[in-house]
């Protein structure tokens, strides 16, 4: 680096040295800004239970699969789920009806819900 110095004119020796001051200045400045900045407060998250379930729905979300083939479909609806779906989750208990397994709904003129996964 000497040597590159050596062959230089002093104007560039000069401009060399403001360009590095400037570069070390532009760090500093960056490396205390985020020394400076306080780190965030994220408010917490509390998880409520506000989703409307039957007996029976919730019954079957608590034990997964312990629920064997059994689908639910709707009174009013045309498509059957699994009984821990979110589609099954949202049928009113006045309007829910459960087969013992899929062919059974199919038998009953429902179809498989696109959105619910394992069927």
């Amino acid at each position: 680096m000497k040597e590159i110095l050596s062959h230089m004119n002093p104007k560039g020796k000069d401009e060399i040295i403001l360009a590095v001051i400037i570069i070390f200045l532009g760090l500093g400045s960056f490396g205390l800004g985020r020394l400076s900045v306080k780190e965030e407060q994220k408010e917490p998250v509390f998880i409520t239970d506000s989703l409307n379930l039957s007996d029976e729905a919730t019954s079957f979300a608590n034990f997964g699969e312990a629920a064997g083939d059994r689908v639910v479909g709707s009174k009013n609806g045309t498509v059957y789920h699994l009984p821990w779906c979110p589609g099954a989750l949202k049928i009113k208990p006045e309007n829910l009806i459960t087969f013992k397994n899929a062919e059974e709904a199919e038998k009953a003129g429902y179809t498989k819900a696109f959105n619910c996964k394992g069927l």
